[in-house]
């Protein structure tokens, strides 16, 4: 499908209706979607036919001080992705002090059935009966 000739005009115009905040088919958010919705034109018009529009947007909001919502939301995700590796890195060296503990039982728990099971391939002495007082008998 060919671009409507007046494309590059009405995203310019949408631009700037963006960046004054008075969108009139947009929620007016920086952002190449509503670009395209303000623009009335498919996204595929910003991101592969003008992609120098796409920049020249980028770079007027980033001119006004402003950030991209794309880059915001971006910004926020790298943040929670730092805080989670921090708790990833934690609980990683916690199970790995976890583990030097269990091998340290698991090697105790061998020693001692080892000696179990040496004493029970002994032979066992015989049981012998002190001499002592004779019991009273048991009650009937």
């Amino acid at each position: 499908m060919s671009p409507a000739p007046d494309e590059r005009n009405r995203i310019r115009a949408a631009m700037d209706r963006i960046l004054a905040g008075t969108p009139e088919h947009s929620t007016g958010a920086l952002t190449i979607v509503a670009l395209a919705q303000e623009a009335q034109v498919p996204r595929n018009a910003l991101t592969q036919r003008h992609p120098d529009l796409r920049n020249e947007f980028y770079d007027r909001v980033r001119e006004r001080g402003q950030m991209p919502d794309s880059e915001r939301r971006l910004r926020k995700q790298i943040v929670k992705l730092k805080e989670l590796r921090a708790k990833d890195t934690e609980e990683l060296a916690q199970l790995r002090e976890d583990v030097q503990g269990l091998i340290r039982v698991v090697n105790q728990l061998a020693r001692e059935n080892s000696q179990l099971r040496t004493a029970l391939t002994k032979p066992r002495a015989r049981l012998r009966v002190l001499p002592g007082q004779p019991h009273p008998p048991y009650p009937n």
